[in-house]
């Protein structure tokens, strides 16, 4: 505790957090809540002394969008595909990586990279990869795949068209998916490894000597043990679910799509369309900022009352 006496010394080393804080994140959030509720809202015109009614006509007009739905069945896809499958996949490797120990920290690294690394670029090399035309100019133009193509050629399977013009919908949410469960990894594996290595060897001992299988020990054991770090992780991987964007925009580009598709922009996503009206509508995008927070918000606390019926502590 801090003497009382001494506290307003406290204040002042807080100070200038406290106030970058107030600037650039509540003063933010206070003003979107304020323009989502003022109709038609356009900053330049709020400058030139214009004035706006205070009413819902921006959620409405979010709603009668023609491209919402699509933003939104986008965004909820992902979600769903995306923190289920990467969940699961970080839960196996963690376990794999606490077993093995002279390389633990080795392949720890090597997982946790692309955590760190430029989500754009990645999303290019992605888009690369899974390139129907690659970067082999010394072939034939009906020879020149990505690496992906290639392994698949490899397998006698006919080469896919996943990103470029004439791609099907699941073809481009395939390769998004695969991304976003790549990238979402690192710090997944990061979590539940640091909640294995904190378990009670003794729960692993005594099931040894009853002779438990490894499959029983994962599931009555380890499962429920990690049971709070896999809430978490599925909570947090929902919120970043729901504000996906980079990932598109690193695969596809600005528009959202494969090139010449002729829809307008198909795999757009809630925060694209958040983007996509701040430029003109700023009332419009708060409003969808709101809508955004409220599903998220909704999911949440769906999340965190499931986890109190399964959630051993």
């Amino acid at each position: 505790m801090v003497d009382n006496k001494q506290q307003w010394k406290a204040w002042v080393y807080l100070a200038p957090a406290i106030v970058l804080l107030l600037i650039f994140t509540v003063w933010p959030i206070i003003n979107t809540v304020r323009i989502a509720f003022l109709e038609g809202y356009n900053a330049t015109a709020a400058a030139g002394g214009a004035t706006y009614h205070f009413g819902f006509g921006n959620f409405k007009k979010v709603v009668e969008y023609r491209g919402f739905l699509t933003c939104l069945k986008n965004t909820m896809l992902l979600c769903v595909l995306t923190v289920p499958l990467s969940t699961a996949l970080a839960l196996l490797i963690a376990v794999c990586l606490n077993s093995i120990k002279p390389l633990n920290r080795l392949l720890q690294t090597i997982y946790f990279l692309p955590y760190v690394t430029n989500s754009l670029a990645i999303g290019m090399v992605f888009a690369a990869m899974f390139n129907i035309i690659g970067f082999q100019y010394d072939l034939p133009k009906s020879e020149s795949l990505g690496i992906i193509n290639n392994i698949l050629g490899v397998l006698k399977i006919n080469p896919i068209n996943w990103v470029n013009q004439g791609s099907s919908y699941a073809a481009n949410i395939a390769v998004l998916v695969i991304y976003i469960v790549w990238n979402a990894l690192p710090f997944k594996i990061l979590i539940l490894l640091g909640g294995l290595q904190s378990v009670n060897k003794q729960y692993y001992d005594a099931a040894k000597v009853d002779g438990t299988s490894k499959v029983r020990v994962f599931f009555r054991i380890t499962v429920p043990l990690l049971s709070p770090m896999i809430a978490y992780v599925v909570i947090t991987g929902f919120i970043g679910g729901f504000k996906e964007y980079t990932s598109v925009v690193g695969i596809f580009g600005e528009k959202m799509g494969p090139v010449g598709s002729g829809a307008d922009r198909p795999l757009n996503t809630m925060v694209g369309f958040i983007y996509d009206s701040i430029k003109l509508q700023q009332g419009r995008a708060a409003a969808a900022a709101l809508i955004l927070f409220g599903i998220i918000l909704v999911v949440t606390l769906i999340n965190l009352y499931v986890s109190k019926k399964r959630v051993h502590y």
